[in-house]
């Protein structure tokens, strides 16, 4: 009986979790794995955000290693599927964990992780969001593991012959670590959260004005595809959804502001109809609408 119990326990470490990735192929060089519109919950175990590969002939640099080891290893498993390729650099757009916790894979690997300066600040959580959140035989084998190589304003990397531009935003647009990395040779710009489609975006950490500012950068671009942190629109028409909702929010909450509401009627009261039927609007428009309102009353 014992034995038969050592087994079954055998056979079932050697079972790793299973997200059932399937790439998206963007452009002959880009491929992507895009996560649900959802909260993080065990059902979707942190597969709510998008982890792109993109061949630079000779290897590929992996923009946003996702929410788990288990996660990170079973996308490098599926694009080597298609092609058989090693990994140049792995970047990680900006510090929330469901961008960066599938890093511990990649570290396994012996490969340089590109991040802003700003993780050096972060100190290692006792839990992260991803450990409370999603199923322990999820998060199997995954640590916290920051990057080793930063961004302060920028910094150019030549991988294969091609030129990857990696800019930092260095102010608080949906936080303070957001990057931007833009291939020209391939007509490609990674925005990491500054751009949401298909879901709400979260403004928990952000600037409202400094978030708009910096999409109108990101517009100015001349590159065909646009890939955000969240959502399968990769054209340069991605931009619009997160643009024109911060916009109106902001035009909502600073009127409410000037005709003296209080911030606990102003959540209550400001409610973007057209925005209604959009994936997470329930858990994220109240919650925008305080910290947009913090934000801008603390300006004024």
């Amino acid at each position: 009986m014992r034995l038969l119990v050592v087994a079954v326990f055998f056979i079932h470490s050697l079972l790793a979790f299973e997200y059932q990735l399937k790439p998206q192929q963007i452009s002959s060089n880009i491929y992507c794995f895009f996560g649900l519109p959802q909260v993080i919950d065990e059902h979707n175990n942190g597969n709510m955000v998008n982890s792109c590969f993109v061949d630079m002939g000779t290897s590929y640099l992996v923009i946003d290693s996702g929410p788990t080891y288990a996660y990170a290893k079973e996308a490098y498993g599926k694009i080597n599927a298609i092609k058989k390729l090693p990994i140049s650099y792995v970047i990680n757009t900006h510090v929330h964990d469901d961008h960066w916790l599938g890093n511990s894979y990649y570290k396994e690997l012996g490969i340089d992780i590109v991040g802003s300066v700003k993780f050096k600040n972060e100190a290692k959580l006792a839990m992260t969001r991803m450990q409370k959140r999603i199923s322990k035989e999820a998060y199997a084998k995954t640590t916290q593991v920051f990057p080793n190589v930063f961004v302060d304003k920028e910094k150019t990397l030549t991988v294969n012959g091609k030129k990857v531009f990696i800019k930092s935003v260095n102010k608080k647009a949906h936080t303070s670590s957001d990057l931007l990395i833009h291939i020209p040779s391939l007509s490609a710009l990674f925005v990491g959260d500054i751009v949401f489609n298909d879901r709400l975006p979260s403004l928990r950490d952000g600037n409202i004005k400094e978030w708009i500012k910096e999409l109108e950068k990101v517009k100015s671009y001349n590159a065909k595809y646009i890939i955000g942190g969240h959502g399968e629109m990769v054209t340069p028409h991605s931009v619009d959804f997160t643009y024109n909702y911060l916009v109106e929010l902001k035009q909502k909450v600073s009127a409410a502001i000037e005709d003296g509401e209080e911030i606990e009627d102003a959540v209550d009261n400001i409610k973007m109809e057209s925005y209604k039927s959009s994936h997470m609007y329930n858990e994220l428009q109240r919650q925008n609408v305080e910290t947009a309102y913090r934000t801008l009353e603390w300006e004024q």
